[in-house]
């Protein structure tokens, strides 16, 4: 019988508080050797959760938790990875008790957690940030429990008390080294597409972990984004016409970071020539540049996953007509670099661009970098971020998301969007927003006061200008982004304010009101307003 105590150092509490405080400082050892990046321990749990997830579970993630489902899922995995770590460690002080030997300890838990982060991550020198962690709560552990004649801590008070307290300095050091290598997360469901809200792109620091090792392009974008600036309407809580920040969405939390020396795209399958580019490749041809907006197909009715951007790229058409696809579907799939695919008719690609900027800069990691896929007029999904292949198939697959129940290959539905509620100066009321109808454009938006009863039309922006650079006829107007819309009106009383948009055909948006899933929102936005409380 033994005659450890419980409150003895070799104790099972004491180890598995041990344990879990060396799991703590192991993943923030991780994040601390290369930040919220894919060599991050968590990032490939998490990826994995994510691809291993029922789609009933997933679809009802998204439409009733939408962003707050991806945070469980990263909360989820970073409890894993912690459990994980927990559990080697543990099983290593046992082993180092039973040997009666501390080296089986300060040596074998480091190995053990660094073999199974490179094991997972495959990045085997980041994988020391890990076995870091957990080698200074092991260490100071050890040297906790000695006194000054070499004996043990009777109580295993002092056990504990060091195992936090290293487990908390180690966490403290990896956050700091972490937040500072500059990495970013993603956002929530799979495709601005590929794939919250993140910074507001453009002309920003260049990720050197992505264009470090080669020249980036320049883009003669400055007159088109001053034309947007003018046009912008004065719309208070509403974004200007090029979004200041663009929403982000993706499968996982953690963005891929390939390296655009490094970076290919495969043209495969059902062609008559196969081949490959690289990023030289598509840097020192002509670009087009156009404004675009991308809205997610998991999105509320009104929400704020619709946004604009300048975006600036080498036209697809070239590529498919060098291509020559002879499969029997007439259709693509497009492959990212995190695992995402996509499916669609190849018509749909006719008229797409593989992007190299974004307002003027080169495409942020978060939206892509350093090529995505940008195909006009259809939802968020199939623009595929982090772009490595293009597939013509024989036969129609089904895509990632509709794999788990999604229908949002389609073109975008249109939609009109109240996000301003304010007064005027001289106290009118002023309402406004968006409208987006895809490649079908917005001729008008209108607005009723009074539940639907009457209609009048608001102002709507100017449209932004049309695409150009390697442009063979140059349009006047975008053809694929939204426009804003103000209405200024007296009311005294509260009242329901409706509206809806007139797309170019003279088309009138659809009333009939529809969930997210599984293809996308629709119906006419409303809202009540009390005049009192604005």
């Amino acid at each position: 019988m033994s005659n450890t105590q419980p409150d003895d150092p070799s104790s099972g509490l004491t180890r598995a508080v041990v344990a879990v405080a060396a799991g703590i400082a192991g993943l923030l050892g991780s994040y601390g050797a290369v930040g919220f990046a894919p060599g991050f321990v968590v990032a490939p749990v998490e990826r994995t959760l994510s691809q291993v997830m029922p789609g009933q579970v997933v679809a009802l993630t998204i439409t009733v938790l939408g962003d707050l489902g991806q945070q469980l899922n990263l909360v989820a995995a970073t409890g894993l990875v912690v459990t994980g770590y927990a559990l080697l460690v543990g099983l290593v002080l046992v082993a180092g008790r039973r040997a009666d030997n501390s080296v089986v300890v300060l040596a074998g838990a480091p190995a053990a957690v660094w073999a199974v982060t490179a094991a997972v991550t495959g990045r085997p020198v980041a994988s020391l940030g890990a076995a870091a962690g957990v080698a200074v709560v092991v260490a100071v552990v050890t040297l906790a429990r000695a006194d000054v004649d070499g004996g043990v801590d009777a109580s295993g008070r002092r056990s504990v008390l060091s195992a936090v307290a290293a487990a908390a300095g180690v966490s403290a050091v990896g956050l700091a080294f972490g937040r500072d290598s500059g990495s970013t997360t993603g956002g929530s469901t799979g495709g601005d597409g590929g794939g919250g809200l993140d910074a507001a792109p453009g002309r920003g620091q260049v990720n050197d972990a992505v264009y470090g090792g080669v020249e980036t392009p320049t883009f003669e974008v400055d007159d088109l984004l001053a034309a947007a600036e003018e046009r912008t309407l004065d719309v208070g809580g509403a974004e200007p016409l090029v979004s200041r920040s663009f929403y982000n969405v993706d499968i996982s939390s953690v963005d891929p970071e390939p390296d655009a020396a490094e970076w290919t795209l495969s043209v495969t399958g059902e062609v008559e020539e196969s081949f490959e580019l690289d990023y030289g490749d598509l840097r020192d041809r002509e670009f087009v540049h156009q404004f675009s907006t991308l809205r997610c197909v998991g999105e509320s009715l009104n929400g704020r996953k619709t946004d604009t951007a300048l975006w600036s790229g080498v036209p697809l058409a070239p590529l498919i007509e060098r291509a020559s696809p002879n499969g029997d579907c007439d259709c693509v799939l497009l492959r990212a670099d995190d695992d995402y695919f996509q499916e669609f008719p190849v018509e749909a690609l006719e008229s797409g661009m593989l992007v190299l900027g974004m307002n003027g800069g080169p495409l942020p990691r978060a939206h892509g970098a350093p090529v995505r896929a940008l195909i006009p007029g259809h939802w968020g999904e199939i623009n595929v971020k982090w772009i490595t292949e293009i597939e013509f198939l024989d036969e129609a697959q089904k895509g990632y998301w509709e794999q788990r129940g999604w229908h949002g290959t389609g073109p975008v539905k249109t939609v009109a969007k109240l996000h301003a509620t304010t007064r005027t100066d001289d106290g009118q009321l002023l309402v406004g927003g968006h409208a987006y109808a895809g490649l079908r454009g917005i001729e008008a938006v209108e607005v009723s006061t009074d539940g639907g009863d009457t209609w009048s039309e608001a102002e709507l922006s100017e449209p932004l200008p049309g695409a150009s650079g390697a442009v063979d006829e140059p349009p006047e107007r975008a053809a694929d982004a939204w426009r804003q819309w103000r209405y200024t009106y007296d009311a005294d009383a509260e009242h329901e304010a409706v509206v809806r948009a007139r797309e170019r055909t003279g088309e009138l948006q659809t009333e009939t009101e529809t969930g997210k899933f599984p293809s996308g929102p629709s119906g006419w936005v409303s809202r009540e307003i009390d005049p009192d409380a604005v």
